[in-house]
Order: C-alpha cells, then sequence, then structure tokens
C-alpha cells in the first residue's frame, strides 16, 4: 500500500520526508516568533534606543518588506539551481547572524541591518520548503502544505504567550529574541547531515511562460488585493503591542488568541476552501475583517478580545486562498506567480510600517495637544492608527465583491 505521506519511493530515493518535514515546520516556527516576538518587544527597542515610532517602522520595514520578499522572489527563480539544501543553509546562516547581531546590537544602524538578515533568513524558509514539500508529497501536496503553514500562526501564538510571560517575569528584550535560537537549532539539528529531494521543474512551466502568464490584467488584480490582505492582517498583528498597550487587555495574549484561532482554522482549511467558491471566500473575509479592526478601534477591556476573535476569523484565510486563487485561476504563472503574490504582500505590508509608525505619532501628538497624557494619549493613537488600517480590508469589501461577480461570469 502507498502512503500518500511519504515519497513515492522513499527507500529508493533515501530521503527522509518525514524528518525533512518536521524540520521544514521549526524553520517556520522561527520565522513566526521573529514576527511575534519582535512584535511584544518592539516597544521595549523605542525605549532602550530612543527611537520613534516611524523608525521602529522602518526595523519592521527591513523585516517584512525587504529581507523577505528579495529572499523569496531570488530563492523562486534559483531553487532549481541551488536546490533545498543549499537555500536552507543559506536560511540558518542569515537567521543566526540576524538574531546575534539583534541580541548586541549598539544603536539603529545594527538594528536595520540585522532586521534585514532575519526577513532574508524568513523569506529563504519559504523559499526553500514550499517547493520541496510538494517534491516530496507529490499524492498529498494540499494537505502537506496547509499542515506546513499552519505553524506561521501556530509559532506567533506560542510566541506570544512567551513573550507575555517573559515581559511580566521582567525579562529583557535581549532574552527574549535569544529565545529565537531554540527553534533555530532545532531545524539545524534535523536538517544535518540528511539527504535532500532533488530540485525539480517537472510538470511546471518556463519562467518566460510564467511571466507571460503574469501579464494578465486578473494578475494585476489580485496583487493589488494582496497588498491590502497583507496588510489587513500582518500590519496590525505588528503593531499590537502598541496599539492596544493602554486598551485594557493584554496586547500579546490578543496576537495569542488571534493567531490561534487562525492556526487552527488553517489547519482545517483544506475541506472548507474546496467546497466554498474562493471568491466567496475572500468577500466573506474582507466583510468580517473590516468589523473586526473597526471594533478594535472602539474596544477596551474585557471585548478588545470579542474583537480580536472577529478580526481573526475575517483574516483567517486571506493569505492562503490569495495564494491558492492564483494557482487555481491564473495557472500558467506557475511557482514564480505564486512567489511574486507572496512577495508583493510582504513588500507592501514592510513599506507600510513607517506610514503606520508615523499615523501613532501624529495621532499621539494631537492627543497631546488636546491637553491628553499618558496611557490616555496611548489609547487615543492606537484607537486612531486602528481607524486607518479599517481601510485596507474595506477597500477589499468592494474590490473582492466585484471580483465574486466577474468570476461567477467567466468561462
Amino acid at each position: 500500500m502507498t502512503n500518500n505521506n511519504t515519497l513515492d519511493n522513499p527507500s529508493a530515493n533515501g530521503v527522509n520526508a518525514n524528518r525533512l518535514f518536521i524540520a521544514s515546520c521549526f524553520a517556520l516556527v522561527t520565522t513566526a516568533f521573529a514576527f511575534a516576538i519582535r512584535a511584544g518587544i518592539l516597544g521595549s527597542l523605542g525605549d532602550a534606543f530612543g527611537l520613534t515610532k516611524e523608525q521602529l517602522g522602518y526595523i519592521n520595514l527591513l523585516v517584512l518588506g525587504i529581507g523577505f520578499p528579495v529572499a523569496t522572489v531570488t530563492g523562486g527563480l534559483l531553487y532549481n539551481n541551488l536546490g533545498p539544501k543549499k537555500m536552507m543553509m543559506l536560511a540558518l546562516v542569515t537567521h543566526l547572524a540576524g538574531i546575534l547581531m539583534t541580541m548586541g546590537a549598539s544603536g539603529y544602524t545594527m538594528l536595520l541591518v540585522s532586521s534585514f538578515l532575519i526577513g532574508f533568513g524568513n523569506g529563504m524558509v519559504e523559499a526553500a520548503c514550499n517547493p520541496m514539500i510538494s517534491n516530496m508529497y507529490k499524492n498529498n501536496q494540499t494537505t502537506m502544505l496547509n499542515r506546513f503553514h499552519v505553524w506561521f500562526p501556530g509559532g506567533i501564538f506560542l510566541g506570544s504567550l512567551i513573550s507575555q510571560f517573559m515581559t511580566g517575569a521582567g525579562m529583557g528584550w535581549q532574552l527574549q529574541i535569544a529565545v529565537m535560537l531554540i527553534p533555530t537549532a532545532v531545524y539545524a539539528y534535523l536538517f544535518y547531515g540528511q539527504k535532500f529531494p532533488e530540485a525539480e521543474a517537472a510538470g511546471q512551466t518556463s519562467v518566460s511562460e510564467n511571466l507571460s502568464g503574469m501579464m494578465a490584467p486578473l494578475f494585476f488584480f489580485m496583487l493589488f488585493c494582496m497588498v491590502l490582505t497583507a496588510n489587513a492582517e500582518l500590519s496590525t498583528q505588528q503593531w499590537v503591542g502598541i496599539l492596544l498597550k493602554q486598551s485594557g487587555a493584554q496586547p500579546m495574549l490578543v496576537l495569542a488568541l488571534t493567531t490561534g484561532l487562525m492556526a487552527v482554522g488553517r489547519f482545517f482549511a483544506g475541506p472548507v476552501v474546496h467546497r466554498l467558491n474562493p471568491t466567496g471566500v475572500l468577500w466573506a473575509s474582507s466583510i468580517i475583517a473590516t468589523v473586526g479592526i473597526y471594533l478594535l478601534s472602539v474596544a477596551t477591556g474585557p471585548t478588545t478580545y470579542l474583537a480580536a476573535i472577529m478580526f481573526a476569523v475575517g483574516v483567517c484565510y486571506f493569505w492562503p486562498t490569495m495564494l491558492g486563487f492564483v494557482g487555481e485561476y491564473i495557472p500558467k504563472s506557475g511557482a514564480l506567480g505564486m512567489s511574486i503574490i507572496g512577495g508583493i504582500g510582504m513588500l507592501a505590508t514592510g513599506i507600510a510600517q513607517p506610514v503606520v509608525g508615523g499615523w501613532i505619532d501624529a495621532a499621539q501628538a494631537e492627543a497631546t495637544a488636546r491637553g491628553l497624557s499618558g496611557s490616555e494619549a496611548e489609547l487615543v493613537a492606537g484607537q486612531a492608527a486602528l481607524s486607518n488600517l479599517v481601510t485596507f480590508p474595506a477597500i477589499l469589501v468592494v474590490a473582492f465583491g466585484a471580483l465574486w461577480f466577474y468570476m461567477r461570469n467567466r468561462k
């Protein structure tokens, strides 16, 4: 009997697919820890180095908007030449260098450089592991890729709880960054000495055909939508520690709650998305996400957690459904098209980080000018920034509604 959760002929290939898959999951946990723990210590970094919210936004930009997309696009183009082993070695080196440089940072410039390295390592994990898992589990690709991607929100869930506990215990931001070394060491150990599957392009179109497929108007429309879906999800989460600091809720518990729900939702996403029209899922998600972020902008105290649940349900299926839509309805764009969509999402999110930071600075200055101070000013600033973030999913309500009608009439 053939086991769908292994290579077609694992003994002949000499590849331990299950061990490589587990290693890939720990590598994705490292990227998730980079997101969650950095969100938890963002305010501490600002205090330690005397940085404005806009400068903190540029630090986020280097992780999300430059390092990650540079790695994913480069890795997507070179995967067949380099192979997953060399790419994961590069991910490990940049992860270690970025983590250690952040822990020993002496100023803003070193934080920027280390942030780029961590972002590059994150992107290289995505670029190497996605096609490797597809190659290893040929008979069960969709299920295994979904299980792999569970560990981004799942890792954020764990990282958020760890950051919350360490902050409450009075542990500094350097120690929290050091926690990222644990999943890094685990994936390095699990990958060490293993034979990797050969990079293969079987069944894939050529790069020139991919580029031709990406010239379709629908692809450019989805690029536009990806800018908004990525920011609705990730910009809100990345600033949660500052946005909700004075809301009466624990920001890192809010992040843990939302990402925990997202992990569960994505784990069971396969049957749900396959039974529903992807455009319907996207349209419904945009409506729920708009309501969720709006509620976060006005909620205080325990009701913040209820708003967070609504937000989690709204953004849960955005990222995987966007990728699935491109794969299903723009197949000529191939794996490169999916890499570009993901890279653009992260690039746009990164570019937005200084903007979001500027919103918070401006709102806090305005609140101070009105006579507010301390926690009151911070609460007003956070709510004002969240009100601006509502714009992203609100535009998507119109865009995905139009897409739903268009796709319904398209043969």
